[in-house]
């Protein structure tokens, strides 16, 4: 039986955080190395957007150079913070259908809807694009309904009405 794609993103972006927790990997070139030791096969497209999901980023190790990092739980917990908040400032309504969510904002927060929602990792979303102003289009996964995309917000950020 294959396992689900998101199931296999999910331990595949494990394995990278504890390679990179495990060692001071320089560029994307070595971690790939690592992963294919690891029994993990990808291309460099597909690590970039782990990398990004994992919110990983290249620290300074002053003269050895840079080396990927992930953020601490406490800097993800500010992020996730700061995120919402940016959410319920920007937003004023939202409709859906089966494939789609709208989300109307205040004008000129679409933008920074649009980014909070990126960066919120549910799992439903395919990706948004935020409109000149005051429109952010959310694209959801196949099965995955606006009723769950709102539903899986409000456990994310209570405070939505």
């Amino acid at each position: 039986m294959r396992m689900a794609y998101d199931d296999y993103r999910q331990e595949r972006l494990k394995v990278i955080a504890r390679i990179l927790r495990g060692k001071k990997i320089e560029s994307q070139e070595e971690l790939i190395i690592q992963l294919e030791q690891n029994g993990v096969f990808i291309t460099q497209a597909t690590l970039s957007r782990d990398l990004k999901i994992l919110k990983a980023s290249k620290v300074n190790a002053g003269e050895n150079g840079y080396f990927y990092a992930l953020p601490s739980e406490d800097e993800i917990q500010k992020r996730e913070e700061v995120y919402k908040q940016d959410f319920l400032r920007g937003y004023v309504s939202i409709e859906w259908n089966d494939s789609m969510v709208i989300i109307k904002t205040f004008s000129g927060h679409a933008a920074p809807v649009a980014l909070a929602l990126d960066n919120m990792r549910m799992n439903g979303i395919l990706g948004t694009i935020a409109g000149e102003d005051n429109n952010v289009l959310v694209a959801l996964r196949k099965g995955y309904s606006g009723e769950h995309f709102i539903s899986d917000l409000k456990i994310l950020i209570p405070e939505l009405d």
